[in-house]
Parts: structure tokens; sequence; C-alpha cells
């Protein structure tokens, strides 16, 4: 079995493409957009993460005070535009997730190309990103994201 299928298989079943949206003075129209992938492990088997980190050249690990695991994030846009979506769109993902991923991808290359920063591409994005992990707790709705 080729790791890289691997990855795809365990962020499957342990990983998460997100896209959060957070108040913020700094940014154009109010709001931070923040795309992550992440996957968790316990700290006893936490040798794949290393693992997602070697094969795409980057991202942080650190614990995860909400569960006590440890986590693998990429957040940076350009890092997931070039290392994290081209791998699942080579080894794509099997279950349901894949709706997510396609989703989540399609916010990535919005923010890449600096969509974001025009009033119609933050709407297309915040209209997108609520679409993503649906059965997750969001923390502001559509309708309190004045666009």
């Amino acid at each position: 079995m080729d790791g890289r299928s691997y990855l795809s298989g365990y962020a499957d079943g342990e990983g998460c493409f997100c896209v959060t949206l957070n108040k913020s003075n700094r940014h154009k129209f109010g709001w931070d957009v923040r795309p992550s992938f992440s996957v968790s492990q316990n700290n006893d088997r936490s040798e794949v993460l290393l693992v997602f980190q070697r094969e795409f050249g980057c991202g942080t690990i650190r614990p995860d005070r909400s569960d006590r695991t440890l986590k693998y994030e990429v957040r940076s846009v350009k890092d997931l535009v070039t290392k994290v979506i081209p791998h699942f769109e080579k080894y794509p993902l099997l279950s349901s997730k894949r709706k997510d991923f396609t989703k989540f991808a399609a916010v990535v290359r919005r923010m890449h190309e600096r969509r974001h920063l025009t009033k119609e591409g933050f709407a297309e994005i915040v209209q997108i990103a609520e679409t993503i992990n649906v059965t997750s707790k969001k923390k502001y709705s559509r309708r309190q994201i004045n666009v």
C-alpha cells in the first residue's frame, strides 16, 4: 500500500477540513476567515502525525486541550493550496467527507486568489463555509455575518 493513500484513509476517519470565521477589527468586512486541515491522535500513537508533517513538509503538531490528543494542523493558505489540496486530489477521500473537502478546496483557492478581499468573494466564501461540516457547532451563522 502506498503511504500517501494511507494518509488519505487516515484523514477520512480522523481528519477535519474546516473554515472558521471570527470577528475581527483588523480584517476587511470585520471578519477573519481561517481555513485549516487537521488530524488528531492519542499521544501514544502520534507517529502518524509526524508522517503527515514529513509528507506535506509543513504544519504544526500541538496538544489539543479539548480532548487531550495531539493535533497536526495546516493553516497557511499557501501550504493548503500547494501541498494539502493536491494530495487529496491525487489520493481522494472515499467517505462523504470528500464533499467537505471539495468545498474546503474551493474556499482556500478563492482565498489564494485574494477573492476574500472583495465583498462578492467574501460573501461566496461565507456561503460555502456554512455548508462545510454542517453537523458541527458553528460559532456564527451566515445571518450574523452581514455581507
